[in-house]
């Protein structure tokens, strides 16, 4: 859906893909599985958001991947996570793990908990270099969350204290309170992708809420205003 900005573009929650299979419900902000639009592969070097939400004791098995940077965000509950490279975690609330599968790993991930679900986001972005070692890293973020309302959270040089990245790209965290306003600098020959987690918000005098995407190139400046309490994750790509 197109805004009076052509260069701000909509993606609405109720477009995406979506799939319920008893023990998973999960939406596709870009074509994946048994989903597929030709007008929705990806944005840029972004190839997978999907919304997922897990029940109670129940996952993904042991499945490959390859060449491919997956970044996982719990928003509550947990996700435990095994992989052939020897990790075994549980990912919480405040929590950013990244899987540069490289040559090949093989990883499941379950709902940590038997009794609650897990609501996540799990996102590809294509890499730099193809055929790297793969590689895992993982940190808690909570007391960044806690003093600022735009985190960095995964770039490729690991600046600020973020975990490192095969691919020439920038994750951010916003949480913002009511009210609240950021403005974010866009690099030339940069593009934006915002994904609302939580609540509603103003960006650029286009609103968007919870499960909203919206795309942003050919501008110099964000200026997010929170209509509410919000959650959301901002990636800069080249």
């Amino acid at each position: 859906m197109l805004t009076q900005n052509k260069n701000i573009v909509v993606r609405p929650s109720f477009e995406r893909g979506h799939a319920d299979h008893g023990w998973l419900n999960s939406y596709h902000t870009f074509s994946f599985a048994d989903y597929y639009d030709p007008a929705h592969m990806g944005f840029h070097t972004l190839r997978v958001i999907n919304e997922d939400r897990i029940k109670g004791g129940s996952g993904f098995g042991a499945h490959p991947h390859n060449d491919m940077e997956i970044v996982s965000y719990v928003v509550s509950g947990g996700l435990e996570h095994k992989d052939s490279m020897g990790n075994k975690t549980v990912i919480l609330p405040d929590e950013v793990q990244i899987m540069s599968a490289g040559t090949g790993v093989v990883h499941a991930e379950m709902n940590h908990f038997k009794d609650q679900e897990t609501h996540f986001f799990q996102i590809w972005i294509m890499p730099e270099k193809k055929g790297i070692r793969p590689n895992y890293g993982q940190k808690s973020f909570k007391n960044e969350f806690a003093r600022q309302n735009l985190t960095l959270v995964v770039s490729k040089d690991r600046r600020n204290g973020s975990i490192g990245i095969n691919q020439d790209t920038d994750i951010y965290i916003g949480r913002l309170k009511l009210q609240d306003v950021v403005n974010f600098k866009i690099g030339q020959g940069r593009h934006i992708w915002v994904q609302m987690i939580k609540g509603s918000t103003e960006i650029n005098k286009v609103d968007i809420k919870a499960g909203d995407g919206l795309s942003v190139s050919n501008e110099k400046e964000l200026i997010i205003l929170a209509k509410e309490d919000v959650e959301f994750i901002l990636f800069d790509l080249n």
